[in-house]
């Protein structure tokens, strides 16, 4: 018999490397107390996740379950702190309902010995893997819209013999970027000038999990600006 979105969190203890319990909630049962749709509010959590890794530090860790057909579905399994960060995009009712039912949760302190077989890691299973990757794919695709024809520094300095770092740093002396925060950005007074995009990417951190990166890449226009520089360097 299969469980309900609500029985999977009543045994959703699961255990960390240390042991500790850790009580989370599927956005299986998060839709529920929503009244959304499942996939609306996959949709919503995974729109949220860069802000809350630039500031937690950390991704929303993603699962799976098995639907109704016995095939592997991804979920979101979150925890309280997490949960409510989510709830603010929900109007006042659907936020009552939850915060409600994470009272009603940790009143019944619910303790699982072992994981359960509805809930597991998405790494256990590769269909599940594919699944989450065709996911991640459609994000980064939309995220990616504006810097798909772009250039990358190595695509633009080639003909001249220098790969990205070497543009990078000729750039750079010349105060058109700067380094901040991790990343290359164009400095103040090239801002605004239809010079660059981002262009993103998803990476594994140390701890296994997924992290959004970026990158600057050059438009059409921005391309022909820097070719315009080099040149006149020579």
């Amino acid at each position: 018999m299969k469980q309900t979105a609500i029985q999977i969190s009543m045994i959703n203890n699961i255990q960390n490397s240390n042991n500790n319990s850790e009580q989370l909630m599927t956005s299986l049962e998060i839709a529920q107390l929503s009244g959304k749709q499942h996939k609306h509010v996959m949709e919503a959590i995974r729109k949220m996740d860069p802000k809350w890794e630039s500031v937690a530090g950390s991704n929303f860790r993603l699962g799976s379950y098995e639907d109704a057909n016995g095939q592997y579905r991804p979920c979101y399994l979150l925890t309280k702190t997490e949960c409510l960060f989510i709830a603010t995009k929900f109007n006042d009712e659907a936020r009552a309902r939850l915060v409600l039912r994470w009272e009603e949760l940790e009143r019944e302190k619910v303790i699982s010995t072992q994981r359960p077989k509805e809930i597991r890691l998405l790494a256990c299973d590769e269909e599940v893997l594919d699944e989450a990757d065709d996911i991640l794919g459609e994000e980064l695709a939309k995220l990616n819209r504006d810097s798909r024809f772009c250039y990358t520094p190595t695509e633009i300095g080639k003909p001249f013999g220098l790969d990205g770092r070497d543009l990078n740093s000729f750039l750079a002396d010349r105060n058109i970027i700067r380094w901040a925060r991790g990343q290359w950005r164009l400095t103040q007074k090239y801002l605004h000038r239809e010079l660059t995009e981002d262009r993103y990417r998803y990476v594994h951190g140390k701890d296994g999990r997924r992290k959004l990166e970026s990158s600057l890449v050059w438009t059409e226009k921005g391309r022909q600006f820097v070719l315009d520089m080099i040149k006149g360097e020579r």
